[in-house]
Parts: C-alpha cells; structure tokens; sequence
C-alpha cells in the first residue's frame, strides 16, 4: 500500500485524538486507530470508496480496506444509495456486510452495525464523507467520526446549495483512480 503521511495538526496519539477531517481513506494509518482504541469501522460507500457516478476509485481504499482487516479491525459498510445491486457488489467485493438504505444519520443502522459487529460506540469510527449523514450519524450514535474529501460526483440538488458546508472538495491535486469493472453490478441487479 502507497505509505501517504498528510499534515495533521490535530493528531496526538498519546491523548488517542484521531484527525477528523482527511483527504483519502488510505491517508487514515491504522495504527492511529488501534491506539485510540478502535476495533471497528462503519464505512460509508458513495463518493467515499466509490464516486456515485461508478467513475473513480478512492487509491488504495481497498488495499487499506484488506490492510484494516488484516490488523483485527471489523468493518461494516452504511449506505444511503438507493442502487441496492451496487451495495450489493461492494460488499461482496470488499467482504464486507452492508446495511443499504442505512437512512443515515439517524442511528438504528449505526446501531445495528455496533451490534452485528460486537462493539460499543467508544470502539468504533465512522468514516465517510458528508457531514450530514455520516459525520452527524456518528455524533448521533456516539461514534468518533473521520470525514473524508467527497470523490468527485455529478453534485446533486441539494450539494449545489450546500456543498461546501457538508462535503469537503476533492482536491485536483490529488490521486484519482478510474473505476472500470461497473460491468460486475450486472450480476447483483
């Protein structure tokens, strides 16, 4: 996996804060959450590992995601997608279970999430990437919280009125993989 060391100012691993805001999931190291005590991940799916629109790939999310595992750390997919066949993929692709529509943020997927995978809010981040759902979700289900950068997306209605309160833009700066294999979803459908 791409080793990505981003400036953060408000990681201090001897009091286990965890950064709250990052560009790319794969940035996120694991042993910043292992010593803050996490054990579990909910994960959110659209514009986070995937952009809604199938066309780009977070870099390295799924070498992160098997890396994750591989350290003992449970995952659990939360999405609000209404293309249930793409929750569907993803999950069986990533080996993870999923809850879709999660309705977030309202906590009763969260909690189904915490309970499926045995774990108590104190031990659980929720990484996704709108404030809205995912980050209010996990404040909402006493989760600690790592908002992502929101892949770039044909923005919806509601991201043109308040976009750049809720997500924080992708930078151009930054990696983007194309996603090519939207041609499996024929399988979940």
């Amino acid at each position: 996996m791409k080793n990505i060391k981003p400036e953060l100012d408000n990681l201090d691993l001897q009091t286990q804060k965890l950064p709250t805001r990052i560009t790319q999931l794969a940035q996120i190291e694991i042993d910043w959450l292992k010593a803050a005590g996490i054990r579990g991940i909910i994960l959110d799916l659209d514009n986070t590992i995937i952009s809604e629109d199938d066309r780009y790939l977070s870099p390295w999310a799924e070498d992160w995601i098997s890396q994750a595992k591989l350290a003992g750390l449970k995952l659990f997919i939360l999405s609000n997608g209404k293309r249930r066949y793409r929750v569907k993929y993803w999950s069986h692709r990533l080996d993870i279970a999923a809850i879709s529509p999660a309705k977030k943020p309202f906590p009763p997927a969260f909690r189904q999430a915490m309970t499926q995978m045995r774990l108590s809010p104190k031990n659980v981040v929720v990484i996704g990437d709108s404030f809205h759902t995912d980050v209010m979700g996990a404040k909402l289900s006493g989760c600690r919280c790592i908002q992502v950068a929101s892949l770039p997306h044909p923005p919806r209605w509601w991201e043109k009125l308040a976009g750049k309160w809720v997500q924080m833009p992708y930078p151009h700066t930054e990696e983007l993989w194309e996603f090519d294999g939207a041609f499996g979803y024929k399988i979940f459908a």
